[in-house]
């Protein structure tokens, strides 16, 4: 294990837990005042969806990466568009609160949507025959910056939502059906 090694770990990371951050931080709008025990599963399921993902993609990369490169996109613009498109709609209608990060079912949506990137990423590594342990290292990365950067969004997105409300819900779900959008448009 060299600095290079490490940085690059890291760096992968990064760019892997960016659409987590913000699926986070839009989706926390909603929640209100967070605490540590509410923002931890979250964080944890998230970072554990992430690296679990990214390992089913290096262990099996030569059988699913057909499939991957023909419906990935469009799984994660459809999970993403239904997550912002509830929030925009119970932010108008004035509904519950099902469309954030309360409940299992929106976190695991939330976890997938974000990481399936994180999949295909495991399928490069697996064809570029990528050595157990860089792998180990990116895997140990990738949850660790995963869960951190969670956490920072969830946060960062809850204090967003006490100060503008309506608004910041409205914007948060627009983002997200933009950042799936991407996603679709960029497979």
């Amino acid at each position: 294990m060299n600095i290079s090694e490490i940085l690059s770990s890291l760096l992968l990371a990064a760019s892997l837990c960016a659409d987590c951050f913000a699926v986070s931080s839009c989706s926390s709008i909603t929640l209100g005042y967070v605490r540590w025990n509410k923002v931890w599963p979250i964080a944890l399921a998230f970072g554990i969806i992430q690296t679990v993902l990214m390992l089913l993609g290096w262990l099996f990369g030569d059988i699913f990466v057909g499939v991957v490169e023909k419906a990935a996109g469009i799984i994660g613009f459809l999970m993403l568009l239904y997550v912002g498109g509830s929030m925009i709609l119970e932010a108008v209608r004035g509904g519950s609160e099902e469309r954030n990060l309360n409940g299992i079912r929106n976190v695991i949506i939330g976890g997938v949507a974000t990481s399936l990137d994180a999949f295909a990423v495991g399928i490069s590594l697996s064809m570029s025959h990528c050595e157990v342990s860089k792998v180990s290292m990116d895997l140990v990365a990738v949850f660790i910056v995963t869960v951190l950067s969670v956490t920072a969004g969830i946060f960062g997105g809850s204090m967003a939502g006490k100060k503008f409300g309506k608004p910041a819900e409205i914007v948060g779900g627009c983002v997200l059906v933009l950042i799936g959008l991407n996603i679709l448009l960029c497979s």
